[in-house]
């Protein structure tokens, strides 16, 4: 228990991912303010989370605490073994705001829904307290609503368009996209054969087995490893900023041709790892966009890679997030499809037969991280074909990946990668056959099923799900003119043909536990 100090005219709720050492709460020292942080149960255990995830957090919580205490501000931080704990936000701020005799709270606006809700029912009838921005984002939490209200449909390409231009960002003198496009993505989908090499793994290292030890002894469960001796991923602004310079000098040149690249002998590939310091706010978007203009513009790299790059973030990352709000409440909720299959075993283990997933899930178990070609085109375009549940598969998603907070993962899982919104976000399901893992991958390189094959117990997986999927979903994608080809082929097979690719579907189905 903190050394009792004069009563606080009101606390300051700081969360675990608005970690943001730039926001104006803290431009100035005020011995009436106490900043509240805390390692809650409520958090820790909605979903299931991968053991680096709550590592992470807690650790940069845990440093962030330590330098506004540095900087002479008021903290009182609450451990996940405080025995003063009550592992609920709102009881606990009741209970510090008896202790400090402090009158209401602030809080900087929750990035989820479920605590924007909860927050928002406890201010109005428990302790009084006002929301302020998190001063983060582009874009106000309705902003990209507003943006398609007069729209027949929501395209992230011309929210996109309207973001370099409101921002002037690589747009030249006369108000056109540098190089003459908007949008540089065919230049983006090469495989990568073997060389460059990805860059050194730069992050640092930090020995969380204290961290880890208490945490489990605090009863949270969790999966995924927690990582041998050292934790690699930043837990404050300067590691975080390091590691942006890093990515920019290093991985950006080869970024963008290699984006959607996956291979097993180098996970990273030229990919930043910025998206967990990004999303706990410790990195500003707007500074990550600058690095990487500033790279194009003096160092003469690649225009297809930084646009690349930055339409992640100016573009998808602020759509999404667009989406989260505008959809919200009900969003997870969506199966279009109305799929019904529990996630099999492998999903926590990445025991399968399947080498693409066995690399892909164990990737994401080992390291808390995939990029989103392996999160798409692997583990959701399995998911969807074989008919997985959308929302088990949001709340695994939600929990192994170190960067995945409610506003981004909802869009991406339920919306881009399960079409479970039925088109809200995607224009079409985004499936394929084994030939796109193929193309983009050395995966299916000594894989237990061939590739080429749909039928057979050694048959690829993908290829008989892929034109079972379409043909049991005609009733609802047959009239996409996206999927026009698709269902001409569909009427070119033969009916013997097509029953005995739907019937290997069938067996495939019945066998998800040891496909």
């Amino acid at each position: 228990m903190p050394s009792l100090k004069p009563a606080a005219s009101g606390l300051r709720l700081i969360l675990g991912d608005q970690l943001n050492a730039q926001h104006s709460w803290f431009s100035s020292v005020s011995d009436e303010v106490v900043y509240v942080l805390m390692e809650v149960r409520q958090e820790t255990d909605y979903v299931l989370h991968h053991a680096q995830k709550i590592i992470a957090i807690f650790a940069a919580m845990r440093a962030f605490a330590a330098s506004l205490r540095e900087a002479g501000h008021r903290v009182h931080y609450l451990t996940i073994d405080d025995p003063a704990n009550r592992h609920a936000i709102t009881d606990n701020l009741l209970w510090l705001a008896q202790h400090y005799q402090a009158p209401s709270f602030a809080y900087q606006e929750p990035d989820e829904w479920r605590l924007d809700q909860h927050l928002a029912e406890f201010a109005r009838t428990s302790l009084p307290g006002e929301m302020c921005s998190s001063e983060h984002f582009y874009t106000a939490r309705a902003e990209v609503g507003e943006f398609f209200s007069t729209r027949k449909q929501w395209l992230m390409e011309s929210f996109y368009r309207s973001m370099r231009v409101k921002h002037e960002i690589l747009i030249d003198a006369l108000g056109k996209p540098e190089g003459g496009a908007w949008n540089f993505d065919h230049d983006n989908r090469k495989a990568w054969p073997g060389l460059p090499w990805e860059p050194q793994d730069a992050r640092p290292q930090h020995d969380h087995q204290a961290l880890w030890a208490t945490i489990q002894a605090a009863g949270v469960k969790s999966f995924g490893e927690p990582s041998a001796q050292y934790f690699r991923w930043p837990l404050d602004r300067q590691e975080a900023l390091e590691q942006l310079d890093h990515f920019i000098e290093f991985a950006l040149p080869h970024f963008g041709e290699f984006q959607d690249a996956m291979s097993s002998k180098a996970w990273r590939l030229f990919h930043s790892l910025l998206s967990f310091a990004l999303n706990v706010k410790m990195l500003n978007p707007r500074e990550v966009v600058a690095a990487a203009r500033e790279a194009y513009r003096a160092r003469g790299l690649s225009l297809a890679s930084v646009e690349g790059f930055i339409r992640q973030i100016i573009g998808w990352r602020e759509y999404v997030r667009g989406v989260y709000w505008h959809r919200m409440p009900g969003y997870t909720e969506n199966n279009f499809f109305e799929h019904e299959l529990t996630l099999p075993g492998w999903f926590w283990n990445g025991e399968t037969k399947m080498r693409c997933l066995q690399t892909a899930i164990t990737q994401s178990l080992q390291q808390a991280h995939a990029h989103h070609i392996q999160r798409l085109m692997v583990i959701g375009n399995f998911s969807l074909l074989a008919g997985l549940h959308p929302h088990e598969l949001h709340q695994w998603y939600l929990g192994i990946y170190i960067d995945a907070f409610e506003w981004v993962e909802v869009p991406n899982t339920m919306g881009m990668s399960q079409f479970a919104d039925g088109g809200q976000l995607a224009t079409k399901p985004y499936v394929s056959s084994a030939a796109y893992v193929d193309r983009m991958s050395d995966y299916c390189k000594g894989c237990a099923y061939n590739k080429k094959k749909r039928l057979g117990d050694d048959a690829c997986p993908f290829n008989a799900l892929y034109w079972d999927f379409h043909a049991r979903h005609q009733d609802k994608l047959g009239r996409n003119p996206r999927l026009a080809i698709v269902y001409k082929q569909l009427r070119q097979m033969g009916e013997e043909d097509l029953a005995a690719i739907r019937q290997q579907a069938r067996i495939w189905q019945a066998q998800l536990e040891t496909i």
